[in-house]
């Protein structure tokens, strides 16, 4: 044995001796175990693709409230939605171009429907994969279908409305206390969409109690990135230049979809390691630890794809 493996054996011991950071290990392997970056960037991918369609969709129905009421078409130049980068430049520059099409509204609502059925879909194979159930097992594509309605009902009348809070909180010209206290105030309510979410997303496979301590992971780190977003929003690409700009907001609305996803499943994994106790998982082997060896065999299980097909996983 070298130098270097010693080394690690004796981190790999002192992390299965303690608690903490042998939980902390062990949601990090099981990540790992379950392909969590590819599953993180799939939500990302439908995340991506819905929100075109979303913007496609919103800019036509502007159309057709704003095509001929030119009254309205200035209040929404001087309104606070002209202060966003790339697109309030845009509508102050074009407010008089835009009418709503027929043409503009189904393609916009097809793309709506076929992105969030999209990131529905993943978002509940991401959940079956992280609590490891078997193929056989998995729900029909029906009963899918009504739980990503669901989910997106929540999504919708929940998260919109604590970015709006975060945004006022980032932009606002309060103290330093008011505006930590603006920032913070939402927190709650994501924690209680986060347990909503998992619960519809998991169904009744797992109790709610075993999805609170992801859900108040989740739900605080999302305040946090929501903060961060209102606050390059409002401070940062607010004063770069047009070109310069786009490719900042597009690039950062990429990153920060992804960052949101990473948290959703990381917190799901937390949720998964601690209600099935998958830890402390070993860092080198031999040997596996008998966490090391049902996370295996839960893997191997969820391969199961027929009634009649049964699998057994041995160890020597």
């Amino acid at each position: 044995m070298n130098v270097a493996e010693r080394a690690v054996r004796r981190i790999d011991g002192y992390q299965q001796r303690h608690r903490a950071p042998g939980f902390v290990f062990g949601v990090i392997k099981k990540f790992g175990d379950d392909r969590g970056g590819a599953l993180a960037a799939l939500l990302t991918y439908y995340g991506f693709l819905s929100l075109f369609p979303l913007l496609l969709l919103g800019v036509t129905v502007l159309g057709f409230f704003l095509g001929n009421d030119p009254a309205l078409q200035k209040r929404l130049i001087n309104s606070a939605l002209s202060e966003f980068p790339i697109i309030g430049a845009q509508i102050q520059q074009n407010i008089h171009a835009l009418r709503g099409t027929g043409l503009g509204l189904a393609v916009g609502i097809g793309g709506l429907l076929w992105g969030t059925l999209g990131i529905t879909q993943a978002g509940q194979h991401a959940m079956q994969e992280v609590w490891n159930v078997p193929g056989v097992s998995r729900p029909s594509f029906w009963i899918r279908l009504a739980r990503g309605a669901v989910f997106l009902f929540i999504v919708g009348v929940g998260v919109g409305g604590t970015s709006i809070a975060t945004a006022i909180g980032s932009q606002a010209s309060h103290g330093a206390v008011e505006r930590a206290l603006l920032l913070a105030a939402p927190a709650p309510v994501n924690v209680a969409l986060f347990l909503l979410g998992y619960r519809v997303l998991t169904g009744p496979r797992v109790r709610l109690g075993d999805q609170l301590p992801g859900a108040i992971v989740a739900g605080c780190a999302w305040t946090a990135l929501q903060a961060l977003g209102g606050y390059l929003v409002a401070h940062q690409l607010r004063h770069a230049s047009q070109v310069y700009g786009f490719f900042a907001y597009v690039l950062g609305l990429v990153s920060w979809l992804y960052l949101l996803s990473q948290i959703t499943v990381y917190a799901a994994e937390v949720n998964a390691v601690r209600a099935q106790r998958l830890w402390p998982r070993s860092i080198v082997q031999p040997p596996l630890t008998s966490a090391d060896e049902e996370a295996l065999a839960a893997i191997a299980g969820r391969e199961e794809r027929r009634p009649e097909e049964r699998v057994r996983v041995t160890f020597d």
